[in-house]
């Protein structure tokens, strides 16, 4: 495999249980190398057990799925298994470790050297905002709910993985937590490129977060498209009905802030209402109708300009234009 994120690849991968329907019905799709890929879909329609068949948790009855350009049947299911990061919504983090010996797992595995896994621990804590002094030595149980969720997902990146797979991560979490969460995810995945295909059946969390959204229903990909472009055009009924393809806010879920870019003034750095580089117009909407004239668009400390309402909706605009 290559350096750069790689390739997904299924071609008519079905999966069948003993004395049940097809859980994945004859799925071919192509998730290209760095894509943030969201499945959507309601429970029972087969996203779980797809995402499972790429790091083989789930062996398919039929059908091939290429991770790279390599079948994975052929890659002993341990090894590919470290070579991708996993994410559940009930954590799985193991009770009798502390933080830092959780995070430690896969790198030890591979037989990282003691010094550079430590030193990649307190990065992970400091990546996922728990100071690494007050949160190295905690056990799970001291842990709140989001903050186990941190430590998985650190402990998912701990070997720096090219794929990360994640299976409704955070449904398990209160909802200003889980916005943190998928903002956190936003930006790492801004900073550092992978392959990620994400389970959910929250659609705002589908639209917050995929460059490419996948809509299935029994067993069947309806869709696979950007949100925009699935919004504009749904494929079905289906989709048309499960994305709500007819509401506008959710619309500007689907652009970034940068759409609607403007310039900032020499006031414009200074402590003020802002909202990061990878947020979406709704998120800025939102922001702006509680009073602010204009928000500062940040990229960590960096100031890239500024977005008003105006901006807004002349963004809106051309994106359905281009849709």
């Amino acid at each position: 495999m290559s350096d750069s994120p790689p390739e997904i690849r299924f071609n008519d991968v079905v999966k069948a249980f003993d004395g049940a329907a097809r859980a994945v019905n004859g799925v071919t799709l192509a998730i290209p190398g760095g894509t943030f890929a969201v499945i959507l879909g309601p429970s029972g329609c087969g996203k779980t057990t797809l995402l499972k068949s790429v790091n083989r948790l789930i062996e398919p009855t039929s059908g091939s799925i290429f991770v790279g350009g390599v079948d994975t049947a052929g890659v002993d299911p341990v090894r590919l298994r470290r070579g991708m990061g996993y994410v559940i919504q009930n954590v799985g983090l193991f009770p009798h470790m502390t933080v830092a010996e959780n995070i430690a797992t896969v790198p030890r595995l591979l037989g990282q050297d003691g010094v550079q896994i430590s030193r990649r621990i307190d990065e992970l804590l400091d990546l996922v905002h728990l100071p690494p002094d007050e949160y190295r030595g905690r056990r799970p149980r001291a842990l709140s709910g989001g903050q186990q969720q941190r430590v998985g997902l650190a402990r998912a990146l701990a070997a720096d993985p090219p794929i990360l797979l994640m299976d409704e991560p955070f449904g398990a979490v209160d909802a200003i937590e889980r916005t943190h969460l998928q903002d956190e995810v936003a930006a790492l995945h801004a900073q550092r490129a992978r392959t990620v295909l994400f389970v959910t059946h929250d659609v705002d969390e589908a639209f917050r977060l995929a460059d490419v959204l996948i809509v299935m229903r029994d067993g069947r990909v309806e869709q696979s498209a950007p949100p925009l472009a699935m919004l504009a055009r749904p494929a079905t009924p289906f989709v048309s009905d499960l994305i709500g393809a007819d509401d506008v806010v959710r619309r500007l879920r689907a652009i970034h802030v940068g759409a609607a870019l403007e310039p900032a003034g020499d006031d414009d750095a200074a402590d003020g209402p802002s909202v990061a580089l990878h947020a979406s117009l709704g998120d800025a909407l939102s922001l702006l109708l509680d009073g602010a004239s204009r928000l500062v668009v940040r990229d960590g400390p960096e100031v890239r300009g500024v977005v008003t309402v105006a901006g807004i909706l002349r963004a809106a605009r051309r994106g359905a234009v281009a849709s």
